[in-house]
């Protein structure tokens, strides 16, 4: 269960680092890429794959490379992804350099490198203790309600089209 505490929690932090940068750039403060819960799921995915990569690296020059390619493609992949099932896109970098398809980017890809260091060296080995100790049990309470909302997420999306259906309603 280490693998999908570590995807949850890299989720989490992607879900608080959008909201930050939105929050600095004077973009939507609410970035989440779920419907009910605080997450955005490609992060976690990228810092899992950068994760299984790591090992490979042989200095903090190539994990920052793997880091970036790792990254950058899950980002593409998960642009894909929105894009032709369901009928949306989070993002588009067209106008940024190194602009693929407005999918990814050249900034980006850099800073996905940066936030590889930060995560192997530092947030990693400081979370992943207390990751491994969350009960069996409650590993599989969550991944019944985030799959819930995943698909709860894509239905809402295909029938709206539109991202700003995910936002939080206040009353």
């Amino acid at each position: 269960m280490i693998w999908f505490w570590s995807f949850m929690a890299y989720s989490f932090a992607g879900f608080l680092l959008e909201t930050v940068f939105a929050l600095l750039t004077g973009g939507h403060a609410d970035r989440k890429g779920l419907l009910v819960l605080p997450l955005c799921p490609v992060y976690g995915a990228g810092a899992c794959l950068i994760l299984i990569l790591a090992g490979r690296a042989q200095s903090p020059w190539s994990l920052f490379l793997l880091g970036s390619l790792a990254a950058t493609a899950a980002e593409y992949l998960a642009s894909v992804y929105h894009e032709k099932v369901l009928r949306v896109s989070f993002w588009h970098y067209d106008g940024l350099p190194g602009s693929l398809q407005g999918r990814v980017c050249l900034p980006f890809s850099l800073a996905w490198g940066v936030l590889s260091l930060a995560l192997v060296y530092w947030l990693h080995p400081l979370l992943s203790p207390w990751l491994a100790r969350i009960p069996t049990p409650v590993g599989w309470m969550a991944l019944i309600t985030l799959a819930a909302d995943c698909l709860l997420t894509a239905a809402v999306l295909r029938r709206t089209g539109d991202t700003q259906s995910l936002r939080r309603h206040t009353l």
